[in-house]
């Protein structure tokens, strides 16, 4: 693959002509020597990533979220989408005992009904597949009987998604008492997982939780054994774990930004790219006891530029399970920083929410964050989706490029 980028991919062909005009004989042949990939070239020179000669007319476009920003622009031939399903089916269908012929729920992105429509149903079926394909966009209270009516209907065995998308549905259906089919399994993609949220699926489908690490890029991927570990598959790309403040390798133990090389798309080659996430290994990374000698992760968290930060510059991610915490009347909630000394907090109260619960909820953070942290919570009726439905808990507004927010 490097071999390929180097000869083949307008971007990378000219950084290493102009490596070596400069006297530098460094070896592309060694990962190490390539250099970290921003998103910001990515999006803005998308087409100087493909390899020349490329027929643009038989690739296939996929559009990242765009969460913090533009879109990024991703193609991918055929042959790299089948093995990209490939491994999907051995290594999350397989590994929980599905296949291709169990019928399942999707809860994704994919615009399958206008957004404005105000009645069901709010999902198509989709035979080829045995698939019930759900509108991320339209779980609400009001709609929600026709969210489990369509569960109940289809005999789901499965539900795939966004996981707070799919513990909306619980909540709402706990709400106004309706009784959610037992399944065999539910299956988050996408967003983090949060334990709190975990809970919430496993208590309301009644089933083990499964989740899985993966990204438009084809850069990397990760799934669940059945004993709850991460597993990298490395037939799909290289993971390192770098320092968050220096290009070197963090501590066997220690969390730092996710480095990835794809080995899958050809087409596309991306060699060492900051994708935004952090994690960390696991200390023995190639032990487990369901016996697969695949690499695990011990944690995976959100992009650089969603974490939370103190006024003295410290990490204070952990505000976030504080607001999430199970013993609240919270339906949802999300947290907006706004400067160092500022977090909004929004959430959508149950019945039965009082000032006390904002008390303590504020006495929380503050006890995390330091008592020179501004919190105010705000009550609104629904936390704003993004176009694709995807949920965002942490929004910082905080200059991450300055030093002075580090």
């Amino acid at each position: 693959m490097l071999d390929l980028a180097v000869k083949q991919v307008p971007y990378y062909r000219e950084y290493w002509e102009k490596r070596r005009q400069r006297g530098d004989r460094a070896s592309w042949a060694y990962l190490e020597n390539w250099p970290i990939l921003k998103k910001d070239p990515l999006r803005r020179f998308p087409k100087a990533f493909v390899v020349e000669g490329a027929d643009f007319r038989s690739l296939i476009e996929e559009h990242t979220s765009g969460t913090t920003g533009t879109p990024l622009t991703i193609w991918r031939n055929l042959e790299t989408e089948r093995q990209w399903y490939a491994l999907y089916e051995a290594r999350v269908r397989r590994w929980n005992g599905f296949s291709y012929h169990d019928r399942w729920a999707i809860l994704g992105a994919q615009p399958i009904i206008a957004v404005t429509q105000q009645h069901p149903p709010f999902w198509v079926w989709n035979a080829g597949l045995n698939q019930l394909y759900l509108s991320a966009i339209h779980i609400s209270e009001t709609f929600v009987s026709s969210y489990v009516e369509a569960l109940w209907k289809y005999r789901i065995r499965y539900l795939l998604g966004y996981p707070f998308a799919l513990a909306l549905i619980v909540r709402l259906a706990e709400k106004v008492g309706l009784q959610l089919p037992q399944l065999d399994s539910v299956i988050t993609n996408s967003e983090i997982l949060l334990p709190e949220i975990r809970a919430i699926l496993s208590r309301g489908f009644k089933c083990r939780v499964v989740d899985t690490y993966g990204m438009s890029e084809t850069v990397a991927a990760a799934s669940e054994c059945e004993f709850g570990h991460m597993h990298v598959w490395p037939d799909a790309g290289v993971i390192e774990i770098l320092r968050e403040e220096e290009d070197k390798p963090a501590d066997k133990t220690e969390p730092g930004r996710l480095i990835l090389t794809g080995l899958l798309n050809p087409i596309m080659p991306l060699i060492r790219y900051e994708i935004g996430d952090r994690g960390r290994w696991a200390s023995d990374p190639t032990h487990c006891e369901c016996g697969r000698q695949m690499p695990v992760l011990a944690e995976i968290k959100g992009r650089l530029d969603d974490v939370l930060l103190s006024p003295d510059g410290r990490r204070i991610d952990a505000v976030v399970a504080v607001v999430f915490k199970a013993d609240l009347p919270v339906r949802e909630a999300q947290i907006v920083q706004r400067a160092l000394d500022h977090l909004e907090i929004r959430i959508v109260p149950e019945a039965g929410f009082s000032d006390r619960d904002v008390d303590v909820l504020v006495r929380r953070v503050k006890k995390i964050a330091g008592e020179d942290m501004d919190v105010d919570v705000v009550k609104v009726d629904a936390i704003q989706r993004g176009p694709n439905g995807k949920f965002r808990f942490i929004i910082s507004l905080l200059d991450h490029s300055s030093p002075l927010s580090l």
